[in-house]
């Protein structure tokens, strides 16, 4: 959600979901729910919405995404172009806050989760779900051999995009390991679990105090 991948995600926007269930084999919708499962009924915030493929069952959504090429594909009524850094919502307006592989993109982690805090209801949760590296050194060191190889390939196959997808790879090592970043921060981590094979993708819970 930053001026740098806006034309990276306008390229590939119309085969975006199909990449990332190539991607994931399948997997990735399940991710995304078991982090859904942890928000509270009420209105959500899905930051950076991208096609609006994500399924928060009887809950209201609201989609933000900076990318216009995404949000004209998406089916949710409610969808407002855009980025994570500067909400246009009031103080307070969301029962929850749901990211799902956003966080590399963004321009600043650190502003953008001001802002989650700020339109967050008091005890309400914010979750994430994104990419990693594996934690052991030699299986992080194989993950990222692969996906500078496979990220890039199935670009130009199903996207004829192999640049947007070697950024894809780049962007995997731009963050700290999920155990270390949301530290420090005003949100309260609850819980941080791994999933994917060697535990490259992670899902985060993360409270707003009630006081």
């Amino acid at each position: 959600m930053s001026e740098v991948s806006d034309p990276i995600f306008a390229r590939i926007a119309a085969r975006y979901d199909r990449i990332n269930q190539i991607l994931s084999l399948g997997q990735e919708r399940r991710w995304r729910q078991k982090g859904i499962a942890m928000l509270r009924p009420g209105t959500v915030l899905d930051l950076g919405c991208g096609t609006g493929a994500t399924h928060f069952g009887d809950r209201v959504v609201v989609g933000v995404d900076p990318v216009v090429e995404m949000l004209s594909l998406s089916p949710v009524r409610a969808r407002v172009a855009g980025v994570g850094e500067g909400l246009p919502f009031a103080d307070e307006s969301f029962d929850g806050v749901f990211s799902g592989f956003v966080l590399r993109n963004l321009t600043s982690v650190p502003n953008t989760f001001d802002e989650i805090y700020r339109v967050l209801r008091p005890g309400a949760a914010a979750v994430v779900v994104d990419l990693t590296r594996p934690r052991n050194r030699l299986l992080g060191w194989l993950h990222r051999l692969g996906t500078g190889i496979v990220l890039p390939l199935v670009g130009l196959l199903f996207a004829g995009a192999p640049r947007e997808y070697w950024y894809l790879h780049r962007s995997l090592d731009s963050l700290p390991a999920p155990e270390a970043l949301f530290d420090g921060g005003a949100l309260v981590v609850e819980e941080v679990w791994r999933m994917g094979l060697f535990g490259f993708v992670y899902g985060a819970r993360l409270r707003k105090p009630l006081t």
